[in-house]
């Protein structure tokens, strides 16, 4: 009989998830790509900002980068759990390297226009709806549950790695070699996390009761409305996501650009301290992973970020931006690792994919209403007011959940 690749090798440490070598192979592939990734984010925020000058021209890109994420998600997820995951990353992977080729042809050649970034937004967008729940129900491919919690802060500290050197580097090539440079070394990068996927061995899925894909997709929906522990969380992560969580997207570069005064370097730095934050929440997290997702870290987290997004309304200097930022990074990776964790030990296998996706639509798939709203808002009211507001009905969302689940016994 083969050995099960999500058995580790017994070694001793405070990360057991490195125990297992898919988990390590993806690692290093992820590590190379979401550097990559983060630039291509500063990148394409400040091209949009360059021709528009718009901050809701830059919420609505945003918009079509996660709705179809909205609209899909469910499809993708079921999708994930009905095909072997690996091979649907690799397809969803090699596409997502395209779409960065073709934005730095583009604006290298110096005929982009607002309308070619919208469209390949949405493109973007269609690719994720398949690759975000693929890549988050993946993980139990990879390691043991018991190790899952620790596998996905490592992972989280890792993104923001990228964050904390994405942003800077792509401040500091925009400003030498243009735009174009970053989505150049973006489509590059996929090579890393591509290569990572073939190098991995894998148990074949085990295949789901035959069922129309429609049967499939409402029977997650059925699961989360009817685990009361997950749909609260799932209500909590929708609140948060629409009102505070639109940093990369509106927030960061409306500060760097509107309220400081700044460059695409400034925009950089902000997110570097960001990403910085992020970085110290996720090794935080995994170090104290033994311990399992705790329900009381998740509300932490979620009021401590919503607090910075707030009180962001009011600096007046680079260093409170970037003070406030790093705060806000740190809590948010607490939030958003530890609801994942809590949702993944919940879920059996067999819903895995699905459970996710519906996940991931709230994490990522309804930014694109914040996004448009606080652009809005920042349109009409000027920029300070989208944080105001964001930060205020984050709270009062924390609030009513709070109440609501006290409500419902969970």
């Amino acid at each position: 009989m083969s050995r099960d690749p999500r058995t580790p090798v017994r070694r001793s440490g405070p990360f057991p998830a490195l125990r297992h070598r898919n988990f390590r192979i993806f690692l290093i592939g992820q590590g190379v790509s979401i550097v990559g990734t983060w630039m291509q984010t500063t990148a394409l925020a400040w091209l949009v900002l360059t021709l528009t000058n718009s901050s809701f021209l830059l919420g609505a890109v945003s918009a079509l980068q996660w709705l179809p994420v909205t609209v899909l998600g469910v499809v993708g997820g079921a999708m994930a759990d009905r095909l072997p995951k690996r091979r649907l990353l690799i397809i969803t992977q090699t596409m997502l390297m395209a779409q960065a080729l073709v934005l730095a042809l583009l604006s290298w050649t110096g005929v982009v226009r607002y309308w070619h970034v919208a469209i390949l937004a949405g493109l973007l967008g269609l690719v994720n709806s398949f690759d975000l729940p693929t890549r988050q129900a993946f993980f139990v491919d990879m390691v043991a549950r018991e190790d899952l919690m620790n596998a996905i802060a490592l992972n989280s500290a890792l993104t923001n790695v990228g964050r904390v050197l994405g942003p800077a580097v792509s401040g500091l090539i925009i400003a030498s070699s243009g735009v174009s440079a970053a989505f150049l070394l973006n489509g590059v990068s996929f090579l890393a996390v591509i290569a990572a996927l073939f190098a991995m061995t894998v148990r074949p899925p085990e295949p789901l009761p035959p069922r129309a894909l429609v049967g499939h997709i409402r029977e997650g929906l059925a699961y989360v409305r009817g685990t009361p522990r997950i749909l609260t969380l799932m209500v909590l992560l929708a609140a948060i996501s629409t009102f505070v969580l639109n940093f990369s997207s509106v927030l960061v570069p409306v500060m760097a650009r509107a309220i400081l005064g700044g460059s695409a370097h400034t925009f950089g730095l902000l997110m570097s301290a960001l990403g910085a934050g992020s970085f110290l929440g996720a090794i935080t997290l995994a170090a104290a992973s033994r311990r399992g997702p705790e329900r009381g870290l998740i509300y932490a987290g979620a009021v401590v970020v919503t607090l910075m997004v707030l009180v962001l309304g009011f600096v007046r200097t680079f260093h409170q931006a970037a003070t406030l930022l790093f705060v806000a990074g740190f809590s948010m990776i607490v939030f958003s690792a530890t609801a994942s964790s809590f949702v993944q030990a919940l879920a059996p296998d067999h819903l895995l994919g699905r459970v996710m996706s519906i996940y991931s639509v709230l994490w990522a798939g309804i930014t694109p209403v914040g996004a448009l709203l606080i652009g809005g808002i920042m349109d009409l009211w000027g920029p300070r007011a989208g944080f105001v507001v964001g930060g205020s009905l984050g709270l009062l969302s924390i609030v009513v959940v709070t109440w609501w689940s006290r409500g419902r016994g969970t």
